[in-house]
């Protein structure tokens, strides 16, 4: 099977800025529907308006839905959006909080900041993907695509909030992917690895931002390990691809 064919359906949280705004992109050159949230309306709206100044053909193809992953009414709002359209083939969750910054060291973490850390990094992409698999099944190959981070699996001073976050999408995405055997629907975990976005300067503000991947770069290389993918769980590092 070829996959982005024309008639698609693609949703892309966090897709205003970022690595999600150039997936949105690309997914809409290859001919996808795209459901992209973000959760700054305005943000959002300003990105939808330069892809289709961009693309006008794109039209009624990207469907922007202002809102935050952590609410579940929002949650079902995108896999709504989806079901008009008829299908779901690709559901990446790429939106995610560092929570307070400066990121703080484990022993000042307090559990608002971890609340708010696993409720939109770990409990958000389980309680969609909950409510996606459904339509997911129905197409000949589906994919659901976990965004993580090195981060996740490495000890950097300050990380351990946000680092946990990721480890445990990691192993959620390693038990969904032993439960989804013998189904169509595949699981694809992501590093896009350090990228020259709003989030990392905020993570680390005196970053070189030559040294730092375009997001763009990162989003062809996920299309790629998408495309590329012939088991059921697959890890994929950008830094590892050439984009597609």
């Amino acid at each position: 099977m070829k996959w982005f064919q024309e008639g698609h359906v693609a949703i892309v949280t966090g897709g205003s800025r970022g690595l999600g705004y150039a997936l949105t992109r690309e997914l809409l050159a290859k001919g996808l529907t795209v459901i992209a949230d973000g959760r700054d309306p305005v943000a959002l709206d300003r990105a939808a308006r330069s892809i289709r100044s961009e693309a006008p053909a794109v039209g009624p193809r990207l469907i922007a839905i202002p809102g935050d992953v952590a609410d579940r009414d929002h949650a079902h709002a995108l896999i709504a959006a989806a079901q008009r359209v008829g299908r779901l083939d690709l559901l990446i969750n790429n939106a995610s909080t560092l929570g307070a910054t400066p990121l703080r060291a484990v022993a000042d973490l307090d559990r608002k900041t971890l609340s708010s850390l696993f409720d939109v990094n770990v409990f958000a992409p389980i309680h969609l993907i909950a409510h996606a698999l459904e339509l997911m099944h129905r197409s000949e190959i589906s994919t659901v695509v976990n965004v993580t981070s090195d981060a996740g699996v490495e000890a950097y001073p300050a990380w351990g909030g946000y680092g946990a976050t990721k480890a445990a999408l990691e192993l959620v995405s390693r038990v969904l992917a032993a439960e989804l055997q013998g189904t169509s629907t595949r699981v694809l975990l992501f590093d896009p690895g350090d990228m020259d976005t709003a989030m990392h300067r905020d993570a680390i503000p005196d970053a070189d931002p030559s040294e730092l991947r375009d997001p763009t770069d990162s989003a062809r290389a996920l299309l790629r390990a998408i495309a590329e993918m012939k088991q059921q769980l697959e890890r994929a590092r950008a830094a590892e691809l050439t984009p597609a």
